[in-house]
């Protein structure tokens, strides 16, 4: 199924009169590139997060963000920042000399600052802590992908429809190549000609020189490769694994494919349904960035 790289997702645990939340946003990205951002107390539990992001995800980059909060807040313990107060303490002494002045800062007031005062982190069972963690976090996954798989599906329709165009193009291009052959050998012929009136040449081989010259204008295998592209981006489409990279691969070949077309046939018409194809591959290409 073809899942897009942009997506949120958020689950939240209340246990033990503790809560805390984890979020899960994705944007595109080349490759998988997942950070995490916990809580200092957790943040050995880094690597697991990572590790269970990946089995998930192939593409994208994915932001991990877990807060946490104690709903006892009014009695949580709090602990003496000794270093943060003693700053303060050191930059209120600087100040009073900088303006003359003997007053300094006050218990209460230092007591008030910003800081000083933290709550007391508890000490955490990593283990217990991973096992809700890990939950929360496929849980937000779930509602990730939920979401990715739908503007994937919706992704996916939109390739198929600029696949689909591309072929009633070719269609086009196709029923004009027997008249454009048709024209290509009577000019060359004539050219042929032109430059063998001062030198015997025979029929034979005005015949062979005109075969060697149509075939180097000849589009067919440009035709035939771009309907193969066009089938292999819809069975792509239709495969579980992540088809992003690949998918611009071959919008890439289409658009190599369609160049050679335009240069080999130089008729007007066809040069019109040319342009039009590589219109068509332009979105494909836009689109695919967003694809996994």
């Amino acid at each position: 199924m073809t899942r897009s790289m942009t997506g949120f997702g958020k689950a939240v645990c209340n246990e033990d009169g503790e809560s805390f939340s984890v979020e899960l946003s994705a944007v595109n990205h080349r490759y998988l590139d997942c950070s995490v951002r916990l809580p200092p107390p957790w943040s050995a539990l880094e690597t697991s997060v990572k590790a269970r992001v990946k089995e998930r995800f192939g593409r994208g980059k994915i932001q991990v963000y877990v807060s946490r909060k104690n709903s006892a807040a009014g009695s949580q313990p709090m602990r003496l920042d000794v270093e943060r107060a003693r700053q303060y303490v050191e930059d209120a002494k600087k100040l009073t000399q900088l303006v003359g002045t003997f007053e300094g800062l006050s218990v209460n007031t230092l007591a008030a600052m910003d800081g000083v005062f933290v709550p007391a982190e508890p000490d955490d069972d990593l283990e217990a802590v991973e096992e809700r963690l890990l939950a929360s976090l496929n849980e937000a996954m779930d509602q990730l992908e939920a979401m990715r798989q739908n503007e994937g599906q919706a992704l996916a329709e939109d390739l198929r429809h600029r696949v689909a165009l591309i072929r009633e193009i070719l269609e086009a291009v196709e029923e004009r190549l027997p008249t454009l052959n048709q024209q290509y050998e009577q000019r060359l012929r004539e050219r042929i000609q032109e430059l063998a009136a001062d030198i015997s040449l025979t029929e034979e081989r005005i015949a062979i020189e005109v075969a060697m010259l149509a075939e180097k204008g000849d589009v067919t295998e440009e035709v035939v490769r771009l309907k193969t592209h066009l089938d292999h981006i819809v069975e792509l489409l239709d495969s579980p694994e992540p088809c992003g990279r690949r998918l611009d691969f071959l919008a890439q070949e289409i658009q190599r494919e369609a160049n050679t077309l335009g240069v080999k046939t130089r008729d007007t018409e066809v040069t019109k349904e040319v342009l039009r194809i590589k219109s068509e591959i332009e979105k494909i290409r836009e689109q695919v960035q967003n694809v996994e």
